[in-house]
């Protein structure tokens, strides 16, 4: 079965982030292999970003033949502009995700989202990846004008689905947190890290126990035998058993869900704070509101803060909003935490894929046999990027679950 080739030569690095972020730091960035003739494996990743290092690296730990092939430097393009906030909780609300699917099935999708950062956690620590993974609680935050009631709703409704968690009215989260909104919700279970250092860090181990990393583009596949043949823009081509296409927010030649939009977000990053000047417990904070804002801790003690969510897909508008948004990010800094030095150090922008579930798109690809998606992650890139790994290494061994469905790219809208 023939494809619609890729459109992957579309869009660069430089389409999907700008700006700088503050990851990376001394880390040693993995190296390609020749591509001087054309290989056969049992799954091809095109994508070396976050979500491809992942899958690389639990296939390659189930002692499968992997390469990871990507145009550009691995890491630098959607990777190096998350924020890297490593929540549980998802984009929608657990009482907006029943009001789509029914309390039992949006209460398992989220206790999957817990289990998948404590997952996220375990393997960082078994494989002692150098990425600055801390633990951390949230922080939800009323909005400045909202009333505490759909956070106390909110809450009620994790109490019944077993979460962990428990509502702040105005008085703790003052006396606590210092922060001055009608309630919050704190919740363990969550965790923070550089992302650049984790992806560097997986293909690093990847790579040492025998992935193949290849620097090409991939322009065209083709389904046949129960193999997937891609081409490149070598003389070379890559078969494999399964093909991963983990290419975040570079998207490929079939046609994308309804459900599914590209937005831009924009983030800053402070200089070095005094540890003192820090709010207690460094929680990773999101307020409920429109537009989003979020703001998590640095290991150099930095403050990130980031949101002002647009729906935006032309590069060069986005770009040219950083500026102002910059600005919007560091007045809101101010306003909800005064301590802060509110000196900045970096600011950057990227495009990201959200869903109208916020839920991503991990799967089959429709009309296909051997190839394997994940896109569409919104607020929760690597825990979704964690889950997606698990599920291509269950792709890969023909273990399919019910749940996959939740995930599904052809799902219908949930309107």
């Amino acid at each position: 079965m023939d494809h619609a080739p890729f459109d992957f030569t579309e869009t660069s690095h430089s389409d999907l982030v700008s700006g700088r972020s503050p990851w990376g730091g001394e880390a040693r960035r993995p190296q390609s292999q020749p591509f001087d003739d054309s290989f056969k494996v049992d799954v091809a990743i095109v994508g070396g970003g976050i979500t491809g290092a992942l899958t690389a690296q639990v296939l390659t730990a189930m002692g499968l033949s992997v390469c990871v092939i990507d145009r550009e430097r691995p890491g630098l393009g959607s990777t190096s502009a998350s924020t890297a906030m490593l929540e549980w909780e998802i984009d929608a609300p657990l009482g907006e995700l029943a009001g789509y699917y029914g309390f039992e099935r949006a209460a398992a999708i989220y206790r999957r989202s817990h289990a998948a950062v404590s997952g996220l956690a375990t393997l960082m620590a078994s494989l002692r990846v150098d990425c600055a993974f801390r633990p951390r609680p949230t922080l939800y935050i009323a909005g400045e004008e909202q009333a505490p009631d759909s956070l106390i709703e909110e809450m009620l409704l994790r109490e019944r689905a077993g979460l962990p968690g428990r509502f702040l009215p105005a008085a703790e989260l003052a006396e606590r947190f210092s922060i001055s909104r009608a309630g919050a919700i704190h919740s363990p279970g969550s965790a923070e890290a550089d992302p650049l250092c984790m992806a560097w860090g997986l293909l690093h181990w990847a790579a040492a126990h025998g992935a193949r990393l290849v620097d090409a583009t991939a322009t065209a596949f083709h389904e046949e035998g129960g193999r997937v043949t891609i081409e490149t823009d070598t003389p070379h081509v890559i078969e494999a058993r399964h093909a991963v296409l983990a290419t975040g927010y570079v998207m490929p030649g079939f046609i994308m869900p309804e459900i599914h939009k590209i937005a831009s977000s924009w983030a800053v990053a402070t200089a070095p704070q005094a540890p003192d000047a820090l709010w207690p417990e460094r929680a990773l904070i999101w307020e409920a509101s429109e537009p989003y804002l979020y703001l998590r801790t640095t290991a150099d003690n930095r403050i990130v803060i980031g949101g002002e969510d647009e729906a935006i897909d032309d590069p060069a508008l986005r770009d040219s909003k950083l500026p102002a948004k910059a600005e919007a990010l560091r007045e809101k800094l101010r306003r909800l935490w005064p301590a802060a030095e509110p000196a900045l150090s970096h600011a950057w922008c990227g495009a990201f894929g959200e869903t109208e579930d916020g839920l991503p798109l991990i799967g089959r690809v429709p009309g296909t046999q051997n190839l394997f998606a994940a896109y569409g992650y919104g607020g929760n890139g690597i825990t979704f990027s964690y889950m997606a790994a698990q599920m291509a290494g269950a792709f890969a061994r023909g273990d399919w679950r019910d749940w996959f469905d939740d995930f599904a790219l052809d799902r219908p809208s949930p309107g």
